[in-house]
Parts: structure tokens; C-alpha cells; sequence
């Protein structure tokens, strides 16, 4: 098969032997009780239960009324203990949802429904009542996503499956464990965005990944897709799963500068996310558990896991996983690369958390920055092919203009370029700061009226 690619990006050590050959293990809190965030991807919810009150696995407790929105579930069947704010992954704190499980098991989900039977409007109805947003991090509304304006031409479905971040191996294992359910919820998708142009599905595999191959193509015949799935080799290189380094590798086209995969004719799909759509129409289960890899050098035990969302991290220890004493230098929400460096385990598991790596000094980089010699790797090295040394110098001469000019709000936050930094420095970091201000000086210019004179000063 034909190995696609994009310029630019870097070859970090993969590490996923580590926990690529463990299967899928269900676990669940040891404190028999799961914090949940009121909202997990989309506008914000509000709650519908209130302290006291007897849920069942599967119920919905947070909503809003909004279009951008995504509702939240009971992960577990017992009592609301608390409705509080608690830290989440990023080190914020948000209202959060305790739940206390009575061990009764009781489930309250929807009734299955035939996904090639509705129409389009049911269907979409059906996966934004599931709860379900993108399960790759992002965690954007999945109807939201599937719902292609009248304007825009969709002719492809991208699965995916590159999980490029190093450590993380939950993708691989879900598509070797389930994959009739893959292509089952890839299937659905597909229907749903069906348009005037007939679609297909194209599932984009890094090379690592090469020998689940056989596996897909083994159910994509079986369900009588050949003619509309078929399955590409993208070269193992991070950020390969970027949508936009996706797109580009595997249909060769860009997604213009601030517009989504579908201003370039496709829409992108995390392996998790359908499966979690193929559960909502099979089962009627909303999205009320998480599978993730927990790994690093400081995991005493890798392993991938499925646990109830809203998990708190550190009921997992030490059942399902220990860590190595005096052996954890940073503690990471996601992968290393993309993933948010947090203060402790205590923090849930929420939709858009794919895993929780533990690093030793050795696998992460705690010297100072010096000062930046203008080497130019991180040109070479940047996947949106953006200057980030002009950005970082602008950001630091407080010109936000001139970082806006060079692409700051186009950098997708990868830190190639801080990874290939001789100086060491916080690239990354400066670049969400600098947005930051960028998007405070947007809604100061809007609330005055356009004025951005006045905005600025």
C-alpha cells in the first residue's frame, strides 16, 4: 500500500511498546463515587439533578439549550453527593457532579435505534442525546460535526486512527479488540453525511499500525463496504492525526486558515467516537465510559482501561496501576506531546481524556531556556508550516499584531517546534498565551463596537 505523509513534523520516541500488547481492561473508581463535569465539550450545561437525588447508569443530568451543546450522564447508578466546582484537566476548576454508586446497577438508557432506518434529522437527534463529542480531545459536539451545511460538499469520511502521540495506544487496541464495531459506527457516519455527491470512507493507519489491516478489511467485507471503505497508510510521524496534516496526507487538500475539514470536503472521525456512535444506535447507551492508556516511564504497570467517565485518576491506584516511587516527575492529561501537565492524580477522567501519562525526569525536559539562536529548526519542524521563531520574537516584543501576521492563531499547539529547540524554550506556552491575548483584544474590539484603536489602548 501507498504511504501518504505531510511536510514537516518530528519523529519522537513512539514508546507505545509499552502498553500496546494489553488488552482492554474495565475498571472502576475505588472510592465508588465519580466527579463529573457539568459540561464536557460544546456551549455550557446546566444541571438537572440536584444534591440528594437517586440516578441511574445512564440518565442525563446536565444539559443546555443550545445547538453547540453536548448533555452530560450519570456514568453510574446511586446518589448525587455534591455539586461542586473540582480540578479538571488544564488545572481549572468547574462545576462537577458527585456521584456516589449504590451497586445497584441500574441503567436508563434510550431504546436501540435502526441508524439506516431514520432519517437524517433523528439521527443526528439521536447522537447529540447520547452526549457525544469527539473523543480524539477536542471534544467538540459530534452532531454539531455531522452536521454539514446545505452550502458545503462532503464527499469523504476520515477514520482517524493514526494515533500519532507517543504512549498512547487505546485507538490500536479498539480497532484490534472491536473492530465490527468500528466500521459499523463508521458505517452510520457515512449515511448520515450522505449527500447529493456520493461519499466514502477512507480509515487513515500509521505504518505501526500495519497489521490491523487485514483485520478491517476482514469486516468491511463482511458488511459489503469494499466498494465505499477502504483503508489508507499514513507514515508514522507526529502530528500525523492533526485533521489538517490528515487531510492533507491522505486527500492532498488544505483546510484553509481559520475554516474546518469541511470547507475541504471531508469530515474527521476518532475511532473512539464512533464506536461511542455505534453504542448510542445498538445499544442506546449514551457516552458514559472512557477507554485510555495509562503509561510512561514512571507507570509501574502500563495498561489500557475502560472506566466510567468521571473517574477520579487516583481511585485507580493502585488496583489497575501503580506508579514508581520518587520516580513521577510530571503527571500528563493526554500524551506528552499535547496532553496538559498536571499537579496531582486528582482529577477525573473526562469524554475528551484519551490518557494519563506518568513521566521520569528522563522522558521530559525541566532545564531553563536559553537564549534562542535562530537556528531555524522549528520552521523545518512546524506541521502548518509557520515561522514560530518570528512568532515567539513578536510575542516578546508584545506585538500581537505581527504574531497574528505570522500565523499565531493558525499554530495548532503540537510543540514540534518546542521539541526540536536546542534553547529549550517554551514555545508552546508563549503561542497559548499570546492567543490568549489575541482573542482578549478580539472581544474588547467587539463589545466597543470595532473600535480597535480604542480596544487597544
Amino acid at each position: 500500500m501507498k504511504t501518504h505523509t505531510f511536510k514537516g513534523g518530528i519523529l519522537p520516541p513512539e514508546m507505545k511498546e509499552l502498553s500496546s500488547k494489553r488488552a482492554i481492561a474495565q475498571a472502576f473508581p475505588s472510592s465508588k463515587t465519580v466527579t463529573i463535569p457539568v459540561t464536557m465539550g460544546g456551549a455550557p450545561n446546566t444541571p438537572l439533578v440536584k444534591v440528594g437525588d437517586v440516578v441511574s447508569r445512564g440518565q442525563k443530568i446536565a444539559e443546555s439549550d443550545k445547538f453547540m451543546s453536548s448533555p452530560v450522564h450519570a456514568s453510574v447508578a446511586g446518589k448525587v453527593k455534591k455539586i461542586q466546582s473540582c480540578l479538571v484537566t488544564g488545572n481549572t476548576e468547574v462545576p462537577c457532579i458527585v456521584i456516589e454508586d449504590d451497586g445497584s446497577g441500574r441503567e436508563e438508557f434510550m431504546p436501540p435505534l435502526d441508524p439506516f432506518a431514520c432519517d437524517k434529522k433523528e439521527a443526528l437527534s439521536r447522537i447529540r442525546d447520547a452526549g457525544i463529542v469527539g473523543m480524539g480531545g477536542a471534544s467538540f459536539p459530534a452532531h454539531v460535526k455531522l452536521s454539514v451545511p446545505p452550502d458545503k460538499t462532503v464527499d469523504t469520511v476520515l477514520l482517524n486512527a493514526a494515533e500519532c502521540e507517543p504512549y498512547l495506544t487505546i485507538d490500536e487496541r479498539t480497532l484490534q479488540e472491536t473492530p465490527a464495531k468500528v466500521i459499523d459506527g463508521l458505517s452510520i457516519v457515512l449515511h448520515i453525511v450522505q449527500g447529493a455527491v456520493p461519499a466514502r470512507a477512507i480509515i487513515a493507519l500509521e505504518t505501526n499500525k500495519e497489521y490491523i489491516v487485514p483485520l478491517l478489511e476482514k469486516e468491511i467485507k463482511e458488511k459489503g463496504l469494499s466498494d465505499r471503505i477502504s483503508i489508507a497508510l499514513v507514515k508514522t510521524k507526529y502530528p500525523q492525526g492533526c485533521e489538517k496534516n490528515i487531510v492533507d496526507a491522505v486527500l492532498g487538500r488544505e483546510i484553509p486558515a481559520g475554516k474546518l475539514p469541511a470547507d475541504a470536503g471531508a469530515v474527521i472521525c476518532n475511532v473512539g467516537t464512533v464506536c461511542a456512535i455505534s453504542d448510542s444506535f445498538r445499544l442506546g447507551k449514551p457516552l458514559i465510559d472512557r477507554p485510555l492508556t495509562v503509561s510512561g516511564g514512571a507507570c509501574s504497570n502500563p495498561c489500557n482501561l475502560t472506566v466510567p467517565v468521571g473517574t477520579l485518576v487516583s481511585d485507580l491506584m493502585p488496583e489497575f496501576f501503580t506508579v514508581k516511587e520518587d520516580g513521577c516527575a510530571k503527571i500528563i492529561s493526554g500524551g506528552p506531546m499535547m496532553g496538559f501537565s498536571m499537579m496531582s492524580a486528582n482529577f477525573p477522567v473526562a469524554k475528551g481524556t484519551s490518557g494519563i501519562t506518568f513521566l521520569t525526569a528522563e522522558e521530559t525536559y525541566l532545564t531553563d531556556e536559553s537564549q534562542c539562536i535562530n537556528c531555524g529548526r522549528c520552521v523545518g519542524a512546524c506541521p502548518m508550516r509557520l515561522t514560530p521563531v518570528l512568532m515567539a520574537n513578536s510575542l516578546k516584543a508584545e506585538n500581537t499584531d505581527a504574531a497574528r501576521k505570522f500565523g499565531l492563531m493558525d499554530c495548532i499547539e503540537c510543540g514540534c517546534c518546542a521539541y526540536v529547540c536546542p534553547a529549550n524554550i517554551r514555545l508552546v506556552q508563549r503561542f497559548r498565551l499570546g492567543k490568549n491575548q489575541v482573542r482578549a483584544q478580539m472581544a474588547a474590539e467587539k463589545a466597543n463596537g470595532g473600535n480597535s484603536k480604542g480596544a487597544s489602548k
